[in-house]
């Protein structure tokens, strides 16, 4: 007793934690009891001295709090001490300015002593102790509405407890404990107080008998319908509208006594509520009405369709329209989940059935679309109903159709048709014992109508879809029933008239649905007709069929690629043709390995060859056709090759990798190019020697595509893998003769280092010295400066994506440029595109990727180039570091940079001033990136003081500038690859991105913020809408209109 007694006036004098300790310590191993504890605050918990006495409430509370539950003996005089202190201080209610702690301390008591009686097997005393002291302390001395909402939750967690775990007490109860708990509960506004609340309102209707209170609990939960809430800006407690509204409508579903309340109250907000409230009345409908049952349906029947109806034919919008049907169904389903004989089928079913079809007597008007979408839904809802909906509405359809009055309606009706045709697949309605279409009974007039239909434009389009419903319906159509289809459908796409609707390609579709199922009937009566309609030789260039022969293009005739062929007078066509022809092969191949096709290997010896015989004959002979020496061509076949090459075995690729090294390396092609051309053996084919022509050296794009596709393991059958790495950094350099060339021979190295690194180690070393101090540092020709620094970063963009120890090193090197003045910015681009996600380097090209490498490549590299901005003394010098940043902070995730953005930021607009419009279209983009992902996420970041709102009138100011064209560029037709071509390009990309940003700029940012600058953007943008480019004036008027 006297240790209590020093503990707690010490505690009192200077409350510290040890004291707390020590009183816990001693009750825990029996040296004190709670009781001495209460009788040495005394003193204290009946002081008229409020701060006196809530000190002691303070201190039992702290103790209480940290003894286990095993000291506590609530059926004895002391328990029953601690609840009367604790219900006496319960409505302590100083004002928290004053004692905010202790009122805690007080409500943690209270809270505690609760729980301890809820969560302890206690067979005597609880519920008498909560009949004759706690129910009453409760429900009588509570004030709610005088508690702060901390208080309220309390009381709401304390009965939630005791629901969870007394549950059987509280029925004992009756109906006193559910006066109480309404009574308590009502008027709560508070979401984290009504989550709670809520969940103990859908417990008590679901387990309670209140069948005498059923209107009251409705009373104090229907009264928050529809939910309104909207969560502040950062709110910790991440509450949501959809939280409270989801909890809220698992208590209005809780019990069926609530029907005849809420149904009424549900039709008076349909009625008359927002489109908002619209939704969450139908949603909320759709969960209830099921729980209410059929009596309540039938009863309210005919109001509720009436209003769903509304709704239905009178939409506010496809929302609200959807959420309509979906009620109508589950209404239906309601009104007879007791299934009926379909002759027995009576009442709103029925009704609304006739209703409908009455309507669709006039297929062309603007009703009977809602009318057959109320039908569809009726298919998803009873067997009964189904087929009671079928047997009405197919055969007035059908009836309608072959009225020779109704000519001009056959379009309509077929389409009305064709959607019930997809309800009636679709349909989530299962028949016992059967697995019988819906559909089955109407099939042959169904289908003879559909058939008639593709005859006439008109209704083409609408019989296919319809078709389609019937092909995919299991077990509708027999085998021959679809030859039948098949056959008509061939007709349609082989019909030479124009197609000014596109029912063509929707005919296509059609087959290649039917593929998957029967392809039998597509390889016996569709391809041969597709290929038969292959032309042997290329339409000319005014030809307006060419585009109308690629769109049913399938596959390609390879004869067309081998067979001679006379000289044209225009090699484009034939180019264009051919290009065409072989982007679909390599289109379908691709698909075939995505799908892991075993079968593509074996064109490694069926197709791979034939296609070096073609492109090797193209660069070889001097006369003939040449279009197939086009580089565009050149390019195609090199995705092929890869796409063969990437699927062999490591073993098959080292076989392939010997044929590939003789060819291009010894000159000897006998073994890789076997095809129908004979190859002259007067000219010797060296696509790597200095003086070779350009169509042969533009045939290395075969060679690196299908050394790009080789396994790790695959060793290049060659003597010394780094010489042959030197000779490729030399003739890159040096002697190829474009840029895609150029390009292949880095792909090549790129690729080799990757994989096999441990086996380059000299050519490494070699490179980081020699290669930089010969090819780079050294003040020579600029353009062969720039070409070796193409090199070194994909050299360095190799060994980046494996982590070798190499990498950073290398990247490193790049800097020391950053002072001259000619290939400074060039290396400052390297460092961005040794980050870059490529296509060579891939997963799929087995090349060794590590995870998170861009993410250490960036914490590497950009603490540098921020430090090196702010060191810059010199302008050209941060001008550099900035292009760096530019290029770098496009190809890098953007979690690997969002800590430093408020450093970043200030330098990203004046990356924006750049006049490299690549650079400022990296720097758009990435800002473009950060934005939309804080929009989309909905985001209230960047309105609450965010680095984008800090800077909002800088980033407006410098996008106003950039969403302008300088000046009105001159239109002339340039080729692709032409610099003027890009440039504008370029230019173009950069203005698109940059009004993008101002269209979503104020979605991130506060409207006070960006509101003085309204004007002055309205003004600027109006330049905009003077572009060159369509699509240009498109987004400024996107951005004027926000």
């Amino acid at each position: 007793m006297e240790i209590a007694e020093r503990h707690v006036r010490t505690w009192v004098a200077s409350p510290r934690d040890k004291e707390i300790e020590d009183t816990v310590s001693g009750v825990a191993n029996g040296q004190l009891k709670l009781a001495h504890v209460v009788k040495a605050l005394g003193e204290y918990l009946t002081s008229e001295d409020g701060d006196f006495r809530n000190k002691g409430v303070e201190f039992l509370a702290l103790v209480v709090s940290k003894c286990p539950t095993d000291n506590f003996n609530l059926q004895s005089g002391t328990g029953r001490v601690l609840c009367v202190k604790a219900r006496r201080h319960r409505n302590d209610n100083s004002p928290p300015s004053k004692a905010s702690s202790r009122l805690l301390a007080s409500r943690f008591l209270f809270q505690k002593i609760y729980m301890i009686y809820a969560q302890r097997e206690i067979s005597f005393g609880f519920a008498d102790l909560w009949r004759c002291s706690y129910r009453r302390s409760i429900f009588t001395n509570v004030n709610m509405q005088a508690l702060v909402q901390v208080q309220r939750h309390t009381v709401f967690s304390i009965f939630d407890s005791l629901v969870a775990l007394r549950r059987d007490v509280l029925k004992s109860m009756g109906d006193s404990f559910l006066s109480g708990y309404i009574a308590l509960a009502d008027g709560e506004k508070d979401p984290r107080n009504l989550m709670v609340a809520f969940a103990i309102a859908r417990v008590l209707a679901i387990e309670f008998d209140i069948s005498k209170k059923f209107e009251d609990l409705f009373n104090i939960t229907f009264c928050y319908f529809p939910i309104t809430f909207r969560p502040p800006p950062n709110d910790p407690y991440r509450i949501t509208a959809d939280d409270l509204r989801n909890s809220l409508r698992s208590c209005l579903s809780a019990s069926p006594l609530f029907g005849n309340l809420a149904v009424p109250l549900f039709l008076d907000k349909i009625n008359a509520g927002s489109p908002t409230t619209k939704r969450d009345t139908l949603q909320t409908l759709a969960v209830c009405l099921p729980v209410y049952g059929p009596r309540v349906a039938v009863n309210l029947a005919r109001k509720l369709w009436n209003s769903l109806k509304l709704e239905i034919f009178q939409p506010t919008d496809v929302e609200t329209e959807g959420e309509a049907l979906k009620a109508t169904q589950v209404l239906i389903k309601t009104i007879y989940a007791d299934e009926v004989r379909d002759a027995d089928l009576d009442g709103l079913a029925k009704d609304a059935c006739e209703e409908c079809i009455q309507i669709l007597k006039e297929p062309e008007k603007s009703q009977a679309k809602p009318a057959i979408k109320v039908l569809c839904a009726f298919m998803s809802t009873t067997p009964s109903v189904s087929r009671f909906t079928l047997s009405h509405a197919v055969p007035h359809l059908t009836k309608h159709f072959v009225d020779p009055d109704e000519l001009p309606n056959r379009g309509p009706v077929l389409s009305l048709l064709s959607s019930l045709i997809a309800a009636a697949r679709d349909s989530t309605v299962k028949v016992a014992d059967t697995e019988e279409a819906f559909l089955l009974p109407f099939k042959d007039e169904v289908l003879g109508i559909l058939v008639t239909g593709l005859k006439a434009q008109t209704s083409l389009r609408p019989a296919i879809e319809g078709l389609n419903g019937l092909v995919t319906t299991l077990g509708l159509l027999d085998d021959q029933e679809i030859g039948f289809v098949v056959q008509k459908v061939n007709e349609v796409i082989s019909n030479q008239q124009e197609d000014p609707l596109g029912a063509r390609d929707e005919a296509l579709d059609l087959l290649k649905v039917i593929s998957i199922k029967t392809p039998s009937h597509i390889a016996e009566m569709t391809l041969p007709l597709l290929f038969s309609a292959l032309p042997d030789q290329a339409p000319g260039r005014d030809d307006p069929n060419l585009f109308e022969t690629l769109v049913v293009r399938l596959s390609v005739r390879l004869s067309l690629l081998y067979a001679p062929a006379a000289v044209p007078d225009d090699s484009e066509p034939s180019a264009a043709y051919v290009h065409a022809l072989l982007s679909t092969l390599a289109d379908v191949l691709s698909r075939k390995v995505e799908n892991g096709d075993v079968d593509v290997q074996k064109y490694v010896d069926r197709l791979v060859p034939r296609l070096f015989n073609l492109t090797i004959h193209g660069a070889l002979v001097a006369t003939g056709n040449k279009s197939v020496a086009d580089p565009r061509i050149i390019d195609v076949i090199a995705r092929i090759v890869n796409l063969v090459v990437q699927s062999l075995s490591a073993q098959r690729q080292e076989t392939f990798a010997e044929t590939l090294i003789t060819a291009y390396m010894k000159g000897d092609i006998t073994s890789l190019a076997v095809g129908d051309l004979s190859l002259p053996t007067e000219r010797c084919f060296a696509p790597f020697d200095p003086a070779a022509s350009e169509s042969q050296a533009n045939l290395i794009a075969l060679f690196s595509e299908s050394v790009i596709a080789f396994h790790p393991e695959v060793k290049i059958p060659v003597e010394d893998e780094s010489a042959l790495l030197v000779q490729l950094l030399n003739w890159g350099i040096r002697h190829a003769k474009t840029g895609r060339q150029r390009e292949c021979a880095w792909h090549i190295v790129a690729v080799i280092v990757n994989k096999r690194p441990a086996d380059l180690d000299s050519f490494l070393d070699t490179s980081f010295t020699t290669f930089w101090d010969e090819q780079i540092a050294k003040l020579l020709d600029t353009d062969v400066r720039r070409r070796a620094i193409s090199a070194w970063a994909w050299i360095s963009r190799a060994l980046l994506v494996r982590n070798h120890p190499k990498a950073l090193p290398f990247v490193n090197r790049l800097f020391e440029l950053f002072d001259d003045t000619k290939v400074g910015w060039d290396a400052a681009r390297a460092i961005g595109q040794a980050g870059t996600v490529d296509k060579v380097l891939t997963k799929r090209n087995h090349a060794v990727i590590k995870v998170l490498h861009a993410q250490k490549y960036a914490s590497s590299i950009l603490p540098k180039i921020i430090q090196g901005i702010k060191d810059s003394t010199e302008q050209s010098r941060q001008i550099t570091y900035l292009v760096s940043l530019a290029a770098l902070i496009k190809v890098i995730p953007r979690a690997a940079y969002s800590h430093e953005l408020p450093i970043l930021m200030p330098l990203l607009l004046r990356g924006l001033s750049l006049p490299d419009p690549t650079l400022r279209a990296g720097v758009i983009d990435t800002l473009l990136s950060a934005a939309q992902a804080d929009a989309e996420a909905g985001s209230k970041t960047a309105k609450e003081g965010s680095v984008v709102s800090e800077h909002a009138v800088s980033l407006t100011n410098a996008m106003l500038l950039n969403g302008a064209a300088a000046e009105m560029p001159v239109v002339v037709r340039l080729s692709l690859h032409h610099p003027a071509y890009r440039a504008n390009l370029e230019e173009q990309r950069v203005r698109l991105g940059a009004l993008k940003y101002l269209a979503i700029l104020p979605k991130v940012v506060r409207y006070d913020v960006l509101h003085p600058q309204k004007a002055m953007v309205l003004r600027e943008l109006a330049k905009a809408l003077d572009d060159p480019k369509r699509v240009v004036r498109k987004e400024a008027v996107n951005a004027r209109s926000v």
